[in-house]
Order: structure tokens, then C-alpha cells, then sequence
């Protein structure tokens, strides 16, 4: 009989996390020995020079389940996980952390919640095991901003454990720090979210990679995200809006300027600022409007060009029987 596909594709982007990475295929093993479906590991190196991609060998090494792809440098979490779903062959893809904060267990928890016809199911790391001022209240923070802008309301949009069905990620093209925005991306394209708790751990090996510089990239990305999601299609729409209130005030300023001019009492236009002003809004007008057709060009030149990913790999490390043919 030959054996079923695979059901859950999971991803875990690394990046020197050599003292976890044993630690971590144990509790992923355990945590995935109650179901009765197949499997896949993807684990992606983001580059790390602490020896991780050496381990990594060894562990795959009698597990044809396991696949390792190894950049040639640094990309990004955002790059690691949209290599990790571009190589999944599951129905479903799980991406977590690769710092044992995550709980395994929890993947068999959210493959059930997708069942119940959710497209994705979102983690919420409802009791956080991480710093007060420097980790949970900026996220805290961010949450609402982000729910609030995108409509999409969820805890934890910065919890990397959630469920995704393949069809939904398969056409989402993710660079930045995109990848927390998933569900919101997801959601606009017709998308049922959900949301579920998951457990959070204590980081006991290595170094954070977050800090509170990240916020800020978060929130410029956010602008990136609903600038895509609203006006992607139709970037003229935004510019030239923009474009089109300029002109209208610029018409009213023009008027006040000619009232002022030959109404009583006269006064005369040099050096009357609100000259410069219509000038100014005439020009920014014009501005906007120009850019939101050259938006509207690169617009259709992206849609007609071939997509080009956002990474670079060094090597896939795989067992023969894994390969696809």
C-alpha cells in the first residue's frame, strides 16, 4: 500500500540556535507522536555562523521526514519562512520558533482547530514568558495598532506558531517583515481566520533576536501592509486622491487670494502667503497625480513579470525518498 501524503508541513527558521536545535527535534518528536497522519520537518538556517547548519546535518541524517535548506547568509525570518512554505508539500503548514518558546504539542491542537473550516488559525501566547517593557508591552501595543488598521482582530499577531492550509500561503509573496501579517494578507484574500491559545515558554538556551528596534520596522511595514492590501491593485486611487484634494484646496486658496486681491478692502498679492500656498498645492497636485500613474505602470509591469524570490539557497539537505520527482 503506498503511504498516505503528507498532512503537516512544519517550519522552523533558525538562526544560532545551536544549543536548541537537539532540544528542539526532541520536543517536536514528542509533540507530534499522538497523531496518525505524516509529517514533515522543514528546518531553514538564516545563516548562522554558530554551527548550527553543522548539527543540523548530523540530526537529518537517518530522518528522511527532516529537510534542512541552508542560505548562503542572513535573509530574515520573513525569507526563512517563505522558503520553508515554497518547499512544503503538506496540506498544512505550521510555522514556529525555532527557541524552544513554542510548544510543539500545541501543532496537533491547531491542525484540529483548522478542521472545524477555519483557512488559518492564529497562536495567542495568552500567558507570554517574556520581558514586561522591552518584549510584551510593545507588542501589546503593536497588536492594536495593526488590528486596528487591518480590521483583522487578533491577540497575537507576532506569535510565529500558527496553521495555515497550503492554498492560502501559496500565493503570498512575503519580504520585509511580512510574515506577521499573514493572517491579515490571508484574511483580504478571502481567508477564514481564526484564533486560538498556545502555550509560551521561557527562552532557556542562546540569545533573543528581538528588540525593541524591531517595532519600528513592524510599524513601517504595517503602512506597507494596508497600502498593499487597499490600494495594491489600484495605486491611483491613493496618489491621485491625494493629488485631487490638493487641487481642490488649491482652488479655494486661489479664490480666497483673488477675494483679498479685488474685494474691498484690496490687498495687494506680493508676498501674500497664502499665494504660495496655492502654488505649492497646484504643484503637489500635479506631483501625486503623475506618481500614481507611474504606480499604476510598475503596478501592471509586476503582474505580467515572472515572480523572483526573496532568498538565495546554498544546498537542500534531504533523503533520496523525500525528493519530489
Amino acid at each position: 500500500m503506498a503511504e498516505k501524503p503528507i498532512k503537516v508541513s512544519i517550519v522552523v527558521p533558525l538562526y544560532n540556535e545551536k544549543e536548541n536545535v537537539s532540544a528542539l527535534l526532541e520536543a517536536i518528536g514528542e509533540g507530534m507522536a499522538p497523531v496518525d497522519y505524516r509529517w514533515e520537518l522543514i528546518l531553514v538556517d538564516d545563516g548562522s555562523t554558530d554551527g548550527t547548519v553543522e548539527i543540523l546535518e548530523q540530526k537529518q541524517k537517518g530522518r528522511p521526514y527532516i529537510k534542512v535548506i541552508v542560505f548562503r547568509r542572513n535573509f530574515g525570518q520573513t525569507a526563512a519562512m517563505a522558503a520553508g512554505f515554497n518547499y512544503a508539500v503538506g496540506e498544512v503548514v505550521v510555522p514556529m520558533d525555532g527557541d524552544l518558546q513554542n510548544d510543539p504539542a500545541d501543532i496537533p491542537l491547531l491542525v484540529a482547530k483548522l478542521e472545524e473550516g477555519y483557512d488559518v488559525v492564529s497562536g495567542w501566547r495568552k500567558q507570554r514568558k517574556d520581558k514586561l517593557f522591552t518584549r510584551r508591552i510593545p507588542s501589546q501595543i503593536a497588536n492594536k495598532i495593526i488590528g486596528c488598521i487591518t480590521q483583522v482582530k487578533l491577540h497575537d499577531y507576532g506569535c510565529t506558531m500558527k496553521a495555515y492550509r497550503r492554498e492560502v500561503v501559496n500565493h503570498l509573496n512575503l519580504y520585509g517583515d511580512m510574515h506577521r501579517f499573514l493572517p491579515a494578507l490571508a484574511h483580504w484574500s478571502g481567508a477564514k481566520v481564526a484564533e486560538m491559545v498556545v502555550h509560551h515558554r521561557h527562552r532557556e538556551r542562546g540569545q533573543t533576536k528581538y528588540g525593541l528596534g524591531r517595532t519600528l520596522r513592524v510599524i513601517l511595514d504595517l503602512v506597507t501592509v494596508k497600502f498593499l492590501g487597499t490600494f495594491g491593485n489600484r495605486p491611483l486611487h491613493f496618489f491621485g486622491g491625494i493629488g485631487l484634494w490638493s487641487l481642490l484646496l488649491s482652488f479655494l486658496s486661489g479664490a480666497v487670494v483673488l477675494y483679498m486681491k479685488f474685494g474691498p478692502p484690496k490687498t495687494s498679492m506680493n508676498r501674500n502667503p497664502l499665494l504660495i500656498l496655492t502654488v505649492m498645492l497646484v504643484i503637489m497636485s500635479v506631483q501625486f497625480l503623475l506618481m500614481g500613474l507611474l504606480a499604476e505602470m510598475m503596478c501592471r509591469t509586476y503582474h505580467e513579470s515572472q515572480d523572483k524570490p526573496t532568498y538565495v539557497i546554498r544546498k537542500i539537505i534531504e533523503s533520496e525518498e523525500e525528493e519530489r520527482d
